[in-house]
């Protein structure tokens, strides 16, 4: 009965979590549309680039834990939540508390590190994708770029 206790405090925490991400994503949006650009001097330009970058990477890490705690919120859903993806053994309460939307148990978890893997391999950088996209123009790629032999 404990670790069904302890599976229903986990879950209100992960939708506390959940919201909180949310709410602060979405005022994030709103915050960067208000941001003044092309104002100011060469380092007035650096650093609100180098702000740029350090919302992108704060964006993508907390876009990456929402994602995370969608999927632990539906495997409760689907009763499958607390049990390792890899070898279906329940992961210890304790470290779900401390990080509560693991999906792999501890040693699964280094098994799957050893091996070069990593939680953000699930998890596709849209972000930089169509930002990449976005800097190419036509007349950057030539057909001499495409000839493969």
């Amino acid at each position: 009965m404990a670790r069904k206790d302890s599976l229903l405090t986990l879950h209100e925490r992960l939708k506390t979590k959940r919201d909180d991400l949310r709410s602060k994503m979405s005022g994030d949006a709103k915050f960067q549309n208000h941001l003044p650009s092309g104002v100011g001097d060469t380092v007035d330009t650096a650093i609100a680039g180098e702000h740029r970058e350090m919302n992108s990477k704060l964006k993508a890490f907390e876009s990456r834990e929402l994602f995370q705690i969608e999927k632990s919120l539906m495997k409760m859903r689907d009763g499958r939540y607390g049990v390792c993806d890899n070898c279906d053994k329940n992961i210890p309460i304790a470290r779900l508390r401390a990080l509560p939307y693991s999906h792999l148990c501890i040693n699964c978890q280094r098994e799957m590190e050893a091996n070069g893997y990593t939680d953000e391999d699930d998890f596709a950088d849209w972000e930089n994708a169509c930002d990449m996209e976005s800097r190419i123009t036509e007349s950057d790629i030539v057909l001499k770029d495409l000839d493969q032999g």
